[in-house]
């Protein structure tokens, strides 16, 4: 399953934002900037609020992009409340009411989304996650049967969001939460890219030296990232992943998590996801 996302710059205190980051117009060369070191230069605040749903609404059918003007119209309902049936639109979703929206920047009329024409996130003719297999489901039913009852006997019972371990985007792959916590900032040094979450301030920190995967027997929250370089896309590979952890839809420890960093514009860097469960 492949996920295509765009990155908007978030902009600075006081800057009006625009209300879409737009990759360049095809057919323009764009030269991105690199760092003292010679890489691409990813560096910067990022969000990744966005109008386009995770999967395809129903009634799309294969229907891979909106037109120019059903995209406009569905724009102007989402900024008006009214998702119908898009039902869960990331940054659009539903906002419980415990923030000053305009104080905040999460005033939806006013709100920069990193959105294209695309009809979901997952890119493909149908548009949706793949049906989960059996196994997968006898596991996560074994896995919930075993807790029932026994869900406040000791904090390893609780969710590891409830504990601050894993919260919204620190979990991987990072998928749009709603409007709030959607920013990101990277930075770059010889060697590394650390990516610091605005959710619980959780700073990831990938190793692009060439080193390899840590051995297949030690597990970790959000498993052991390494990347490298490819052109002007930095490509992360991860595995390690722990069956403690609520791992992508149910997947298991053996998650396979391949993401691609392209900057596109001084503004726009596109993220793509794939991933893979044996």
């Amino acid at each position: 399953m492949v996920v295509v996302l765009l990155l908007a710059q978030a902009p600075v205190v006081g800057q009006a934002p625009s209300p879409t980051a737009k990759a360049p117009t095809a057919g323009k060369v764009w030269t991105p900037p690199r760092t003292p070191g010679g890489e691409p230069d990813l560096q910067g605040i990022w969000g990744n609020g966005t109008l386009t749903p995770f999967e395809r609404p129903k009634g799309l059918g294969t229907k891979e992009f909106y037109t120019d003007q059903e995209f406009a119209e569905l724009a102007r309902r989402v900024r008006q409340g009214d998702v119908g049936e898009e039902g869960n639109l990331g940054a659009a979703a539903g906002q419980t009411l415990r923030y000053d929206l305009s104080l905040y920047g999460f005033d939806l009329t006013k709100a920069r989304f990193a959105s294209n024409k695309r009809t979901s996130l997952i890119v493909g003719p149908d548009g949706v996650v793949p049906p989960m297999l059996p196994e997968a489901i006898k596991r996560n039913a074994d896995r919930a049967a075993k807790n029932k009852g026994h869900e406040f006997d000791g904090y390893e019972n609780r969710p590891l969001q409830e504990r601050c371990i894993l919260m919204g985007q620190e979990r991987l792959p990072m998928i749009p939460p709603v409007n709030d916590n959607n920013l990101l900032q990277i930075t770059q040094a010889p060697g590394s890219v650390a990516m610091l979450h605005e959710t619980n301030h959780h700073t990831r920190v990938i190793p692009t030296d060439g080193r390899p995967h840590i051995s297949q027997n030690i597990r970790q929250w959000q498993g052991d990232s390494v990347g490298r370089w490819e052109g002007n896309t930095l490509v992360v590979d991860t595995t390690n992943f722990t069956a403690l952890t609520a791992n992508f839809r149910g997947s298991s420890e053996k998650l396979h998590l391949v993401e691609r960093f392209t900057r596109v514009s001084d503004d726009t860097i596109i993220y793509q996801f794939t991933v893979e469960d044996p």
